[in-house]
């Protein structure tokens, strides 16, 4: 399975469209911070939009056919740039999601805001290996012409089914949001230039087979000379490459992994400790242990009491709206 495949399926991701906005000039967008497991997205379908820089650095000119992901879901702020007093927006709350419009003049922004959530403790992690702000050119800016039409017609059908109520409308634009992430992700991945992060990393050709082999074998016992060897380099260029690339040694991404795997059947599994150490790849039930509450902040034990009480809770919320009449 390829990495980011095996990405999303140890860490279940779920779009949603919140808001379709349509604004002429003055105007101003100020969102955020969402919930913590969310990472906010827009995306530009017609007109242009700056988002001001939180550090005081020059505005990011954004332009139809760019889409926007907030991993550090910050407060953020979007405008026309005229620094006119914004016309006020209406929101009208349709079937399937809010339309909000103005009565600003001139160019129209049309833009889609939505957010991906990411199950705790798993938007930690993914926000740990994802740039703070990360930005991809879809349709005729793509430069990765391929994905970039894909990503086009994503949004293109998104754009459509957000303008009026269908039979489903609701499922299929929080469906189409979440194939929105995975192609930005890949889209992100096969540029050059992409912001240090897994992205990065999985962008360097070079790099391929050892990201694979550590989203795919992470109960063995890789070292950094067969990382190396699989990647045709030397063991010193692989560790400069992943710190330069990531900003992490491999040893750190394949424990990552590992944690994440073992988080997730600590939800299902009645396996010991023990054996759900040497599942994930440790020898040693202790050596486990530490590096579990190390990246939890839980005993193993501990979070599956936690997973159990909460599916309990669920249940109970569940089974009791059920008998109200």
């Amino acid at each position: 399975m390829d990495w980011l495949s095996r990405l999303f399926e140890m860490m279940p991701v779920r779009g949603r469209l919140d808001l379709r906005c349509s604004y002429g000039a003055p105007w101003r967008i100020d969102q955020g911070p969402g919930e913590p497991n969310e990472i906010p997205y827009h995306a530009v379908v017609g007109g242009s939009a700056l988002l001001e820089d939180p550090a005081g650095g020059r505005p990011l000119h954004l332009e139809a056919g760019d889409i926007l992901l907030l991993p550090g879901n910050p407060r953020h702020v979007m405008h026309d740039g005229s620094g006119a007093r914004p016309k006020p927006a209406r929101n009208r709350q349709q079937l399937n999601l809010v339309i909000s419009k103005n009565t600003g003049r001139g160019e129209r922004l049309d833009l889609l805001c939505g957010h991906f959530a990411i199950a705790p403790p798993h938007d930690r992690l993914l926000r740990s290996y994802l740039p703070s702000r990360l930005v991809v050119h879809a349709g005729a800016r793509a430069r990765q012409k391929d994905t970039g039409a894909q990503l086009a017609g994503l949004v293109a059908l998104m754009r459509n089914e957000s303008a009026d109520d269908h039979l489903g409308g609701r499922a299929m634009l929080n469906a189409l949001s979440t194939a929105m992430f995975a192609l930005v992700l890949r889209l992100a991945s096969e540029i050059t230039d992409a912001p240090r992060s897994l992205l990065a990393l999985a962008g360097h050709p070079r790099l391929a087979p050892a990201l694979a082999a550590l989203f795919n074998e992470p109960a063995r016992a890789w070292s950094l000379p067969e990382l190396a060897e699989l990647c045709n380099m030397s063991r010193a260029t692989l560790a400069r490459q992943f710190q330069d690339k990531l900003g992490r040694s491999a040893s750190e991404l394949l424990t990552d992994i590992r944690m994440t795997l073992a988080a997730n059947e600590l939800r299902k599994s009645s396996l010991s400790t023990g054996a759900m150490a040497e599942a994930v790849g440790y020898q040693s039930e202790a050596a486990f242990q530490r590096a579990f509450k190390s990246h939890m902040g839980f005993t193993p034990a501990q979070w599956r009491k936690m997973q159990e009480a909460s599916g309990r809770n669920a249940f109970v919320t569940s089974a009791g709206a059920a008998n109200v009449k």
